[in-house]
């Protein structure tokens, strides 16, 4: 017998909508579905239920984003309403809640004003996420005042000063707030409380190095079961070269492409966020699926992974300076983090002075949906954790609306 207590958890983001029905306290997925390629021919959406196959709806031509929940929000109601009337709540991942949000929040007139405000911050994130949100208002009003948001930025909230300010003028921060906040929080927390199960070990004791690998990737410092430096910046932008975004560059680069290239603010951003990253290098794809099967003969495909994989790999050695003599494992997560053997294995072999070796057939075999130990006999222990966002929001909205 189903309790009532299923969470409806919607993940809006950049370039696909994520969705799932769960029973957070026996930690239970009864249904997951997902649709991306908005405005193009083929927006494909997709509903699983719990040990049954994926059914795929082939949807209109060019619809967008929020007509493709709309849909969502119809499908859910009429085939599956046996699930959706036992939801008691919708859970909200939110990409940036700036300096003010510590925590979850019950969503209410004062948080959409935040979500707003901080938009400027995550301008490819946070406003997606609010259409989530009021279009969730829109549909489902009686579950209204049962919205809760949960921010990536939270679980940064604990770095220091010594990490996360800039190095320029303090009123800067001061009076504007401008910091390191990082993303993805709300996995790499995830991350933490799997890991400390699979290690045995207890979360405020765990120093560890998590790797969000994905479309857009960030690597996190975890000592002592708190974040204390993190990849991403005052934006998601910032950090590792991502799919199609820059990551780290030097800030002179900006200056030149405006004054002496005479480009357009807006067309720096478009550049940056869209058109850069291993895209930008190899011409061809974001897509590391499709990377991967051209590796050996593309040179600049093998230019554009090797450069990724070498970034990461340096973040990885620079964050040991954060661990306080210890390091009890490395980590990685997100869908490339979970899929790709190579980029694993490209990444690990950069950092054998750490003494970290993968074990050939362990990470060959390791793929999406499966959680374990991918390291040599003579290795600290490598993790491969697939990222699980929905259940933390779960948890969270279930714990704010009782």
């Amino acid at each position: 017998m189903m309790q009532n207590q299923l969470i409806l958890v919607l993940n809006c983001g950049s370039s696909s909508f994520k969705f799932s029905i769960i029973d957070p306290i026996k930690k239970i997925t009864y249904l997951i579905g997902a649709a991306d390629n908005f405005n193009t021919n083929t927006v494909t959406l997709y509903f699983k239920k719990l040990q049954k196959d994926k059914k795929f709806i082939q949807l209109k031509k060019n619809l967008s984003y929020k007509k493709v929940i709309q849909f969502v929000f119809e499908v859910l109601c009429s085939q599956y309403f046996y699930y959706m009337d036992h939801v008691i709540g919708i859970g909200h991942r939110v990409v940036h809640g700036g300096k003010k949000i510590k925590s979850s929040m019950l969503i209410n007139s004062c948080v959409l004003k935040i979500i707003q405000e901080t938009a400027i911050f995550a301008p490819i994130h946070n406003p997606i996420n609010l259409l989530g949100i009021k279009t969730s208002f829109l549909l489902m009003p009686h579950l209204s005042g049962k919205n809760v948001a949960v921010f990536d930025t939270v679980f940064h909230q604990t770095m220091p000063k010594s990490s996360y300010l800039y190095g320029i003028p303090y009123y800067f921060y001061d009076r504007y707030a401008l910091r390191r906040y990082g993303a993805h929080g709300i996995n790499h927390y995830y991350v933490l409380k799997k890991s400390a199960f699979l290690l045995k070990k207890i979360k405020k004791n765990l120093n560890i190095i998590s790797c969000h690998l994905g479309g857009g990737s960030s690597v996190t410092a975890i000592v002592h079961g708190e974040s204390i430096d993190t990849s991403m910046g005052l934006t998601p932008l910032a950090g590792l070269i991502m799919g199609t975004r820059c990551g780290d560059i030097d800030p002179s680069i900006i200056l030149y492409m405006s004054e002496v290239l005479n480009l357009k603010i807006s067309t720096i951003k478009k550049i940056l966020n869209e058109e850069s990253g291993v895209l930008g290098i190899n011409k061809i794809s974001s897509d590391f699926r499709i990377l991967e099967n051209l590796y050996t003969k593309n040179k600049n495909v093998r230019l554009s992974l090797d450069m990724y994989c070498y970034h990461v790999a340096k973040f990885i050695a620079s964050y040991t300076a954060c661990m306080k003599g210890r390091l009890d494992a490395m980590v990685f997560t997100g869908g490339i983090g979970e899929n790709s053997n190579l980029v694993r294995k490209n990444i690990i072999d950069r950092l054998s002075l750490l003494n970290l070796a993968t074990h050939k057939e362990k990470n060959f075999l390791m793929h999406s949906g499966k959680s374990g130990f991918i390291h040599s006999s003579n290795s600290r222990p490598i993790l491969v954790i697939p990222a699980n966002e929905n259940q933390i929001i779960a948890e969270d909205t279930l714990k704010l609306i009782l």
